[in-house]
Parts: C-alpha cells; sequence; structure tokens
C-alpha cells in the first residue's frame, strides 16, 4: 500500500510546498547538464520533475538518465507551483525509486501506421491523446446516465442475443444459440417499447453490433448506444428531448474536460454554442440542398481552401525538415518530429479531402428524393451548419418498418437523424414507432420478414397501444464529433473493426 505521502498528481494544486512521493510511469525526459526533466504520468495527469545533480546519489541521477519511456518510478520531493508546467505544478525531487526500467519502448516520437498503432492498443492507450479522450469518453457516459436518471427515465437491460432483425437482416451478426440461430442485437428499441408500456420512460445503454463490410473513419462492427424510449410522445416531443440531451451532454464535457479538450486542439467556441435551438430541415429541404446551386458553389470554395491549406502544410513541413538539419538537442529533435508527425498526418486528411471532394459535389447533385442520404450528403449538410441540424420526414421507402408513417403525408415516416456540424455526420436516428396493429403487420410484410419473430411485437399494438417513439445516440460518433477525431476506431478503447481485431 502507498505511504501517507502518495498522492496523484490531480491532487497536486491542493499540496503546494509539501513534501509528497508520485508513482507512475515516465512519460518523457530531457536532460541539461547537471539537470534532467522528467515528466511522469499517473493516470490521473503529467507533472515535470526536476532532478538536480547532487540533491540525489550520483548512481540514482544517472540511472534516471538512462531511464526508457514508460519505465515505472516513484519520485518524492515538493511541490511547486508554476503555470509554465504541464499540469500547473511541478516537483523538485529530493529522491527516487526505479521499480520497473524499460528498454526500447516500441511507441516512440516517429511515425507509426494505422496498422501498427491498433496492434498494440494495449500500449498506444498510454498516448496523451487517447487518454484524454479516454477521460472526455468517461464524462460523456456519466453525463448521459445523469441526464436520464434525473428525468424520470428507468434503466432496462435489454438481450444481447436476439432472435430478429430490427435495422436490416443484412447486418446481422449471426451466433449459435445451443443449436439454435441467433444474432448479436443491432438495437435495444424493440424490447424497450415493450418496458416504455410498463414504465412510461426508459432507456438502455450498452453495446451494440452490425456486420457491415465497411472500412470508412466512421464505422465499427461493435459500438456503444444510449436508446430512450418513451410512450405517448410525438415527433416534436422527440425532437426536444434530444435537443436537451445533446446540449445537456455538451456542457457537461465541456465543464469537466477544458483542458483535455485543449489538448487535443478543439475549438471551444464550436462547442459553446451547442445550446437550443437546433436547426430543423425535412428531407425534403435537405434534398433540394444537395441538388441546388448552393451546394456546388460551397464545395468550390471548400477545394479552394483545402488547396490553400496543402500548400501552407507543405511549406511548414519543409522549414522544420530543414530546421533538423541543424545542430539541436534530443529534446528539439523529439519535439520536431512530433510536429511533422502532426503536419504529415494533418497533408494526408487534407489529400483525402481535395480527393473526395469533386466525388461529393458528384454524388450531391445526382442525389434523387427516395434515397437515403448517404455519408457524403449528411457530411456536406452538416458543413453548412455551425450547430447540429435535424433532418425529419424521410420516405418511408429508405427507413426501418417500425417508423411511423405521416398520417398526412404517408410517403414519410415521422422520424428524425440528428447531424453534427463541421461534417461529424449523424450522431443520432430516431422514429416515432407505428402504433397500428393492422399497418404495421403490413410493413413486416413488405419489408419481407418472419411475422413470427414480431408476434410478441404485434402484442404491443393489440393490448393499449399508444403513440411512443425514442432515438439512439451513438456514443463513438458523439465523442469523435466533441474531440475533433477523424477516426472512430480511437473512440474507444479496444476497437472492433471488420479486418482488425487482434486484441
Amino acid at each position: 500500500m502507498p505511504n501517507n505521502r502518495n498522492v496523484y498528481i490531480a491532487d497536486l494544486k491542493d499540496k503546494t510546498g509539501q513534501e509528497v512521493t508520485l508513482s507512475g510511469w515516465l512519460y518523457n525526459s530531457r536532460s541539461s547538464g547537471k539537470i534532467q526533466f522528467l515528466i511522469i504520468r499517473d493516470g490521473t495527469g503529467l507533472c515535470q520533475c526536476i532532478i538536480e545533480k547532487g540533491k540525489i546519489p550520483d548512481k540514482l541521477f544517472d540511472d534516471l538518465k538512462r531511464l526508457g519511456r514508460e519505465s515505472s518510478l516513484t519520485v518524492t520531493g515538493t511541490v511547486r507551483a508554476d503555470e509554465r508546467s504541464v499540469g500547473g505544478h511541478e516537483l523538485a525531487v529530493t529522491d527516487a525509486k526505479i521499480i520497473s526500467p524499460t528498454d526500447s519502448y516500441p511507441i516512440t516520437p516517429k511515425s507509426h501506421g494505422v496498422d501498427f498503432l491498433l496492434k498494440h492498443r494495449h500500449l498506444h492507450m498510454r498516448s496523451q491523446r487517447q487518454w484524454c479522450i479516454g477521460k472526455i469518453r468517461h464524462t460523456l457516459i456519466d453525463a448521459i446516465r445523469m441526464f436520464f436518471n434525473d428525468n424520470g427515465f428507468t434503466l432496462i437491460d435489454t438481450p444481447i442475443f436476439t432472435s430478429f432483425a430490427a435495422e436490416g437482416e443484412q447486418t446481422l451478426f449471426e451466433a449459435d444459440y445451443f443449436g439454435t440461430p441467433m444474432h448479436l442485437t443491432q438495437t435495444g428499441q424493440l424490447h424497450l417499447e415493450a418496458a416504455a408500456m410498463s414504465f412510461g420512460k426508459v432507456y438502455c445503454f450498452g453495446p451494440t453490433f452490425r456486420a457491415e463490410k465497411s472500412k470508412t473513419r466512421r464505422h465499427l462492427t461493435e459500438f456503444w448506444m444510449v436508446e430512450p424510449e418513451i410512450a405517448f410522445i410525438d415527433l416534436d416531443g422527440l425532437l426536444e428531448l434530444a435537443e436537451n440531451f445533446v446540449s445537456f451532454i455538451v456542457d457537461r464535457v465541456m465543464q469537466k474536460n477544458r483542458s483535455r479538450l485543449q489538448t487535443l486542439g478543439v475549438d471551444l467556441a464550436t462547442l459553446e454554442k451547442i445550446k437550443p435551438p437546433f436547426y430543423r430541415l425535412t428531407y425534403t429541404d435537405a434534398a433540394d440542398i444537395l441538388t441546388g446551386d448552393r451546394t456546388q458553389k460551397f464545395l468550390a470554395e471548400q477545394l479552394e481552401q483545402l488547396k490553400n491549406q496543402k500548400q501552407q502544410t507543405e511549406s511548414k513541413i519543409a522549414e522544420l525538415e530543414e530546421k533538423q538539419k541543424g545542430r539541436l538537442k534530443q529534446w528539439q529533435k523529439d519535439k520536431i518530429a512530433a510536429e511533422l508527425i502532426e503536419l504529415r498526418t494533418d497533408l494526408a486528411e487534407t489529400d483525402t479531402k481535395i480527393e473526395n471532394n469533386p466525388k461529393h459535389a458528384k454524388l450531391a447533385s445526382e442525389f434523387r428524393w427516395g434515397k437515403d442520404l448517404g455519408g457524403s450528403d449528411e457530411t456536406i449538410i452538416s458543413q453548412m451548419h455551425d450547430k447540429p441540424v435535424f433532418v425529419t420526414h424521410y420516405p418511408g421507402e429508405a427507413k426501418a418498418f417500425y417508423m411511423k408513417a405521416d398520417r398526412k403525408e404517408t410517403k414519410v415516416v415521422l422520424n428524425f437523424d440528428l447531424l453534427a456540424p463541421a461534417g461529424f455526420g449523424e450522431i443520432i436516428g430516431g422514429s416515432v414507432r407505428e402504433d397500428d396493429y393492422d399497418l404495421l403487420v403490413k410493413r413486416i410484410a413488405e419489408y419481407g420478414l418472419n411475422a413470427e419473430n414480431y408476434e410478441w411485437y404485434l402484442d404491443l399494438r393489440k393490448y393499449g397501444s399508444v403513440p411512443h417513439g425514442g432515438f439512439g445516440l451513438g456514443v463513438e460518433r458523439t465523442i469523435a464529433w466533441l474531440t475533433a477525431e477523424k477516426h472512430i476506431r480511437q473512440c474507444i478503447a479496444f476497437p472492433r473493426l471488420m479486418d482488425k481485431i487482434y486484441i
């Protein structure tokens, strides 16, 4: 057990002037003659520890100087406030103990490919970026539960194994359940509808699975989703609930993670705008936007901006590469190497956007009413708005069987998608559910589904049917938006992708 002086880095703000002991791992280090600077991490933050030669035994000073990244150790010293230091405090070291020295830590400041980092996910999650994202994810999940718990919702744990499809049979994962064919759940919604008839307002929160053969940055085969379901609600009520819910969780993340968001390079001003009301478009409005001159002009201007951005990034890379040729200290080399990694990553991202821009323009111009919005369509619409935007009333033929048809315009259903701004696309999908027994039977037949699998679901329409609805929010997509993370695989500790499942 740690002694009574052992503290966490997050608590140093209350320990100024006191002697404490930190236990952690060596995140980074540099030496300047008779002074060493060790950056220690302990899971709660980073702290710079300053070691002066002569203040500790010479052998220990030399051993620490040779210590490799991610070696574990304890350091004892006096806490000093210093705004220039990481975390705002530093430690003047008087003693240290090496617990487990490490050599040749595989993740270095040089650039690593996606495959390498995924294979070493168990180590990569120690990086500062992954740590920040993980902490933000924790806050987001806590905020989600807080919102629903404080607003009268009851948590219902829905099954992982199911015998039916809710979001299309083509994306079901099959499983052998003691000799009976079953599937991993796509959603807890259908079971929640039964629970809503008992509790009124319910939600489930857990992993869901989609066997989509997609390798895009927006897809995972296993992801987490929160799904509320409410009895006696209409589409306007659902939009208001979703709007208040998203505003609440964004505000909570901002309150608890401001410095982490800044470390990730997030523009905090964009998140501060996330307050009701959100923008509202019908699907028909969205189709008109996509096929109109406004979108083509927007994309043309965007292409010019991207080309300018590419030129600026290339110039900065050339400047740093020239600087690398000079005589530099190791910490300066490491700093430049890290900057170059970021710049080359940005350049590759910009190149991809430049390549995709004409494709997106062509797809938008060829969009036809009746199709579901694709990823590029959602990207364009969300890039054209500085706050989340609701898109409602999609064609019924493009959506799931359980969505309620608009009684005034039967070609469309009472549903919505919520698109996050800045091109991040859909984070919520929801609808009012069809509550008429005969119409639901007809929809099940039209979709070619086995009616026997839905007998219990149809019972909900036979015995006290009421208007009801709900939605699902994808946790990883929401985190990607909040952290400005380009790849959804970075938003969960151990991602599951179509061709990546090593650890």
